[in-house]
């Protein structure tokens, strides 16, 4: 009889000890993709208007404009789509995946916009040795869809800074309307918003 008490304490003893273990990996499976499968393209952004092999400009440090990438609100420093779904919810749109965080790619579509409508030297690298004087930087605000206006926003507030104390920001925006909340159009809309900012911030640079 004490032989059977003893199994009996051992089994629960090991199913207490195997519980919580299932229970944990029930509770990780439900926050980690285990083999997700990757999106079949990554979406990114592509100048209208692109700089032709061999071309340059040459000027001096004054001249200069370095392009920095703009800081960023959390639900934009990831490489997903955010949706606004209402004014206190936000989603990310299925299979919308950037190949780069949108703050990145949007510094490489300014300076690509900027290079080819400018004669200044456009400096888009994070090379510390090349401090040109006058300096563009800013916080990208939006770059997502709203669900409520099926909409794609674009939304830039650009800090432009010369030598000396000379600041000056103003705000640069884009909207789409009449976008369908998948992947391929919402991609292609906020291309076309990004670089109708960037060609508004080209015109106020000058």
């Amino acid at each position: 009889m004490t032989g059977v008490k003893r199994q009996g304490n051992a089994m629960r003893a090991t199913a207490i000890r195997i519980f919580p273990a299932l229970a944990a990996l029930t509770v990780l499976a439900g926050c980690v993709s285990f083999g997700k499968e990757p999106p079949e393209s990554l979406l990114t952004l592509t100048p209208t208007a692109e700089a032709p092999a061999g071309s340059g400009t040459t000027g001096s440090q004054a001249g200069a404009l370095a392009i920095l990438v703009p800081d960023a609100p959390a639900r934009l420093d990831v490489v997903r789509v955010p949706v606004q779904v209402d004014n206190a919810n936000i989603a990310y749109l299925k299979d919308a995946v950037w190949v780069d965080k949108p703050a990145r790619l949007f510094r490489g579509l300014l300076a690509e916009t900027i290079r080819t409508r400018s004669n200044r030297v456009v400096i888009d690298s994070d090379d510390p040795a090349l401090t040109p004087k006058t300096q563009l930087r800013g916080v990208l605000r939006d770059f997502g869809y709203d669900a409520r206006t099926s909409s794609v926003v674009v939304r830039f507030d650009a800090i432009r800074e010369a030598e000396g104390d000379a600041i000056e920001t103003r705000r640069f925006e884009s909207v789409i309307p009449g976008v369908a909340a998948e992947a391929g159009p919402v991609g292609e809309a906020l291309n076309r918003a990004a670089n109708d900012v960037a060609g508004q911030v080209a015109e106020w640079i000058g």
